[in-house]
């Protein structure tokens, strides 16, 4: 069963969680800017495969093919040793008591405020999966070539809707992208041999040289104009053809997104509105598996679940 959420779930539990959450976030931020963005994309990783349950963040096992390798994580997700960071600074506060889950959910909002982004009250009381699937991860994840009618046909299997999908996609407002994922745009369009006529042609040329043809697949560009600022800049980008991923761009060459896009470039307000709705939305995505508080992010506890926390999930209390 699902478990309940709410706002004050560890207002007795653990008082100081989301204080703790946030000053290891301005850290690593100090350290590498980028890796903030990095900390919220886990979110949309784990939430959309079997909910927000940090199964995302477990270390495959000898018997266990976990997500981090999978087609849309691989040499993609990053930053996973921030959220160990986090994880161990909760730990000695209160051990055993915030969920891995829970703690993407914090680590996502806190980049986003911490980026200039809006700020928003997080719903908590997640439980830890036991297990993780690659093969879940392959079959729900999308790919950076996906277009704007496969994205809403995903997003609607969520409950989220067109405006949470074109809001959502403003996370790349932050951040940087592969070569690795658009050579196609930039040489193979389709099939087609050449490039994708709706990239600016000045903004080709500058891809162009950053990612050759036959060139390191893993070398970065930045997502948007603003990479270190949560802002509308990526609509704005979009509205001109420069939008780095063919997943991104799509949302401009497609009507029925493309009204979103243009509004929220001239609306950082209604931007900034729609995206803490999806968030929050995506965030609710539970399930209903049984779960515990993981000690390691990265492992299994060891030790069976309590009873409890299997069957009565449900009767959580928000404190």
């Amino acid at each position: 069963m699902a478990a309940t959420l709410g706002p004050k779930f560890y207002s007795e539990s653990c008082p100081q969680a989301e204080f703790i959450v946030k000053d290891v976030m301005k850290k690593a931020m100090k350290r590498e800017p980028r890796s903030i963005a990095s900390v919220m994309r886990l979110q949309f990783h784990d939430c959309f495969v079997n909910g927000c349950d940090a199964s995302l963040l477990l270390d495959d096992t000898p018997n266990m093919l976990g997500e981090k390798l999978a087609l849309s994580n691989i040499n993609s997700l990053r930053s996973y040793e921030v959220v160990d960071e986090v994880k161990e600074a909760l730990e000695r506060e209160c051990p055993g008591v915030v969920s891995c889950a829970d703690l993407l959910i914090m680590a996502a909002r806190d980049a986003v405020v911490l980026s200039g982004g809006p700020n928003w009250e997080v719903k908590l009381g997640r439980l830890d999966c036991l297990t993780a699937s690659q093969e879940d991860s392959n079959q729900i994840m999308p790919s950076p070539r996906s277009n704007a009618t496969y994205l809403i046909d995903l997003f609607s299997r969520f409950n989220l809707s067109v405006q949470d999908l074109v809001a959502l996609s403003g996370s790349h407002s932050i951040g940087k992208g592969r070569c690795f994922s658009i050579v196609f745009r930039l040489y193979n369009q389709s099939g087609s041999g050449k490039p994708d006529p709706t990239i600016e042609p000045k903004f080709r040329e500058k891809l162009g040289k950053l990612c050759p043809l036959g060139g390191e697949g893993n070398v970065t560009g930045d997502l948007d104009a603003t990479p270190e600022i949560f802002d509308n800049q990526y609509f704005k980008d979009l509205v001109n053809g420069r939008g780095f991923l063919n997943s991104d761009q799509t949302l401009f060459t497609y009507p029925i997104t493309r009204e979103y896009v243009r509004e929220f470039s001239v609306s950082q307000e209604k931007f900034f509105k729609a995206f803490v709705e999806g968030m929050i939305k995506m965030g609710d995505l539970q399930s209903g598996r049984p779960g515990v508080i993981r000690r390691d992010c990265r492992v299994a506890n060891s030790h069976r679940p309590r009873i409890e926390v299997l069957f009565e999930t449900s009767n959580r209390k928000d404190k």
